[in-house]
């Protein structure tokens, strides 16, 4: 016997809106989405976010620094890692932000779980008191923002944040963007008709949450 699948139709996860259109907005979706109708979708409010780090010319020490990840929500710009207490072989430092403010403190050869997240390995020499690095994070994609792309719980760019229900399903190319009618406010939808990009059940219970604050019921 042939199985047959139902494709999804424009509109079918939709229980109840506001009247005149009310709970519709015309939206521009981002290069290099598939997204199936019934789409949650986030909105980019940034470029991803990526770092890199420099040490600062004259340092005594010459550990290196690991891969960094940035935390969403970090402010562009230097972050400032200075030695405040050197040791042998270890040895403590402090982690300003853009602003100035104090991030955290870390210790060399302990992961540092901050704005910004890295390990320093200690390396043949020993830092010393004023030895540091410059972790300069930047914004990738700025054209891109206000547009929207399938919701991602592990981005950096906004589309963390659940904001809208794709009304019809959409195709873009690379490079290539597209207007589409979503739900962004005053409106119920059904939570079996939604399209997960690859979401756990926290992840969706998440979104849900940030949905519902907009006005955006998921039943």
């Amino acid at each position: 016997m042939t199985l047959m699948s139902e494709r999804r139709y424009a509109g079918e996860h939709v229980i109840s809106e506001a009247e005149r259109g009310r709970s519709r907005d015309t939206l521009i979706i981002a290069a290099s989405q598939t997204l199936l109708a019934g789409a949650v979708l986030g909105q980019v409010l940034t470029g991803a976010l990526s770092a890199a780090a420099a040490a600062n010319a004259g340092n005594t020490g010459n550990g290196v620094m690991g891969a960094i990840t940035v935390d969403a929500g970090a402010a562009e710009g230097e972050y400032r890692l200075i030695f405040i207490e050197p040791a042998a072989n270890l040895g403590d430092f402090v982690v300003e932000r853009p602003d100035g403010v104090i991030d955290g403190h870390g210790k060399v050869g302990t992961a540092y779980d901050g704005k910004v997240n890295f390990t320093l390995a200690d390396g043949a020499a020993d830092f010393v008191a004023g030895d540091g690095f410059v972790i300069t994070v930047t914004a990738a994609d700025a054209a891109a923002q206000d547009q929207f792309k399938a919701h991602n719980p592990a981005a950096t760019d906004g589309t963390q944040i659940a904001a809208a229900v794709l009304f019809d399903a959409v195709t873009t190319g690379v490079g290539q963007t597209a207007k589409a009618v979503a739900h962004v406010r005053d409106c119920q939808v059904n939570a079996d008709l939604l399209a997960w990009n690859g979401h756990n059940t926290n992840q969706k219970a998440a979104a849900v949450a940030q949905l519902r604050a907009l006005g955006v019921i998921v039943r």
